[in-house]
């Protein structure tokens, strides 16, 4: 069976070898809602579609038009299974409660590395933050010591935000992009760290200058969302 959870994912689930990102565009944000009351139907209403899911997460952006999606599959094999034989009757079913929904593309990852305070204290995530990076051509060592200069700028950051709660790093399998997965403690705490001195979330450091001006980095982008269903096996 499938039940609904309110628990955030962990990112860091060493059996997830297939995580997955997408995005929808329903335009409102009553249709946030009901896009994502309509998964949970179509989705309760069937059995659990396979032991290789071992999660599905939904979450409304506060640019309240947009839907971020996120699955968590043990291989892209098991992936594909499901869209050939179960994917599409939920489709439908979600596309008659609410028409129009613009789906904007699916993404394919692996997730590389995961890093925050050592102790959480227990924290849940008031704010989801979706850091998307471009890189111009594929090149997975890029991708992979892109992120390791990240971590080593956060590790030396002078004035860590405490509204960070954890960072989770993706590369997308062509090898073109990174998504940093990053939980913070509300809104607000990831807005106070971007008003702070320096450019982003990090002080106005040479380490920080290298993240920002690295060779081949073509654009970013910063979404903010709000945790708003969990799927889970029941």
């Amino acid at each position: 069976m499938t039940r609904r959870s309110d628990a955030h994912p962990d990112l860091a689930d060493p059996r997830v070898g297939a995580p997955f990102f997408s995005t929808w565009r329903v335009g409102t944000p009553l249709r946030q809602r009901q896009a994502v009351e309509a998964v949970a139907v179509a989705w309760e209403r069937r059995p659990w579609p396979a032991d290789d899911l071992l999660g599905y997460h939904l979450y409304t952006g506060h640019d309240t038009s947009t839907l971020l999606h996120y699955s968590q599959w043990t291989s892209e094999q098991a992936y594909e299974a499901f869209v050939r034989t179960r994917r599409q009757e939920r489709v439908d079913e979600i596309d008659t409660a609410v028409p129009g929904i613009e789906r904007l593309g699916l993404g394919r990852y692996r997730h590389y590395r995961s890093g925050g305070p050592a102790d959480r204290g227990g924290r849940v995530p008031g704010c989801v933050v979706i850091v998307d990076v471009e890189f111009e051509g594929p090149d997975p060592d890029r991708q992979r010591a892109w992120v390791d200069a990240v971590f080593e700028a956060l590790e030396n950051e002078p004035a860590p935000h405490p509204g960070g709660i954890a960072a989770h790093f993706h590369l997308s399998t062509d090898g073109t992009r990174v998504l940093n997965y990053a939980e913070w403690a509300s809104a607000q705490a990831h807005l106070e760290a971007l008003a702070a001195p320096g450019d982003g979330i990090g002080s106005a450091t040479a380490l920080w200058e290298r993240v920002q001006t690295w060779p081949g980095l073509k654009s970013s982008t910063v979404s903010r969302y709000d945790h708003a269903l969990g799927l889970v096996p029941g």
